[in-house]
């Protein structure tokens, strides 16, 4: 007896077994998620180092080449390219699709290890890398700018607050920072105000990177105690800095300040990001892999209030860019395709229009914009076009 004669001779199991299979196809149905990409978990490793002040062609061949010549020794790599750039080069390392990513990680992390003694003493920051998709690009911008505050003091809390707190959440991968700003003070020497003086550029370097060091000092050992010597407080403004004294030169003391403009300032000043033509800093907020983008980004609209009230009142927090606005317009159409479902997962259950209608007539009741991410006054001229239409 085959699945055809036992369907013909029990139409009630057979009328059963069609029905649990449409309920379940229903319920299954609403819980596909909707992505603009397809879910393809690339098996890619990203790589940053940093040396502040070195060129790109210093970088490239000091810092990118031993990297790049330990790398090669890993089986399974598809592709390893490099960027450099002033003070930092990026490495990005593709395997095999069949590759396990942790195993790969593991690789390099050995192969960073290796490498490091290669590379230039003043690297004081190793290497790092990190597990990447290239393909998955980050699903919602938040911007924050201050009228009143500095860009490094809005930045502040943009990586420290708000990124360490969204990256916490469930479906998030990680937040990158746009047009990072980080404080920083920076020592602008005279060259001819130095030269004066008989004071070398690396005199002045040596000065500066020992004054603020955080180096153990040592202890006194005496026959009933010991005492652990501390260094003196860290500084953190440019004042601070203005009277280390660099050289002494006829018994006189020779000030930063006399040889060279120390000012409060930002680590990298030639990256930028502008929002409604005003600086700004972007969190970009990347989901998993698996993650559903409109639940991850309906999570993080609603613990905007919270986030909020963790910054200064003076910083403005605003949504620059919403990937879930498209997708969730995907589901609309593809659920109005269906008949008259509704989307789960997003600000609310939308009704679409059963029937796919798309286009309705501007006159007919009910219908209208699709204005909820629109500016009030493009939503008025739109109306406004819809009212002429309709009386004409």
């Amino acid at each position: 007896m085959n699945l055809s004669e036992t369907c013909i001779r029990r139409p009630v199991l057979t009328t059963l077994i069609t029905a649990a299979i449409i309920v379940l196809g229903i319920f299954a149905y609403r819980l596909l998620s909707v992505a603009a990409l397809p879910a393809v978990d690339f098996p890619t490793i990203s790589i940053t180092a940093t040396l502040p002040g070195a060129s790109a062609e210093t970088m490239a061949a000091s810092v990118a080449a031993p990297i790049e010549r330990q790398l090669s020794t890993i089986a399974g790599i598809t592709s390893l390219t490099s960027s450099s750039s002033l003070g930092i080069t990026s490495i990005t390392i593709q395997f095999d699709l069949n590759r396990n990513i942790d195993g790969a990680a593991l690789d390099v992390q050995t192969a960073l290890s290796v490498a490091q003694r290669r590379l230039p003493v003043e690297m004081t920051t190793p290497p790092s890398f990190r597990k990447v998709n290239p393909g998955d690009f980050p699903i919602l911008y938040i911007s924050l700018n201050s009228p009143t505050l500095p860009l490094s003091a809005v930045n502040e809390y943009g990586e420290i607050t708000l990124a360490q707190q969204i990256s916490q959440l469930p479906g998030i991968a990680q937040v990158l920072i746009y047009g990072a700003q980080k404080f920083a003070v920076r020592v602008q020497v005279d060259p001819v105000a130095a030269a004066s003086r008989n004071i070398s550029l690396e005199d002045i370097r040596s000065v500066v990177s020992k004054t603020n060091s955080n180096t153990p000092v040592g202890t006194l050992n005496g026959p009933k105690q010991s005492v652990t010597l501390k260094a003196s407080a860290a500084m953190t403004n440019a004042e601070e800095y203005r009277k280390v004294v660099v050289a002494y030169r006829n018994g006189v003391p020779v000030h930063l300040d006399q040889v060279a403009r120390v000012i409060d300032s930002v680590e990298n000043d030639k990256t930028a990001s502008w929002f409604n033509e005003n600086r700004a800093i972007v969190l970009a907020i990347q989901r998993q892999p698996d993650a559903n983008t409109v639940a991850v980004v309906d999570l993080v609209r609603e613990r905007l209030p919270q986030y909020r009230a963790m910054v200064p009142p003076s910083i403005r927090m605003e949504v620059l860019n919403d990937r879930s606005i498209s997708i969730r317009d995907l589901g609309r159409r593809r659920a109005g395709d269906a008949g008259d479902r509704h989307l789960p997962g997003g600000d609310g259950d939308f009704p679409v229009p059963a029937h796919g209608v798309r286009n309705p007539h501007p006159c007919a009741r009910g219908s209208g914009v699709a204005d909820r991410h629109l500016r009030g006054d493009v939503r008025v001229r739109l109306l406004d076009q819809q009212y002429d239409a309709c009386s004409h």
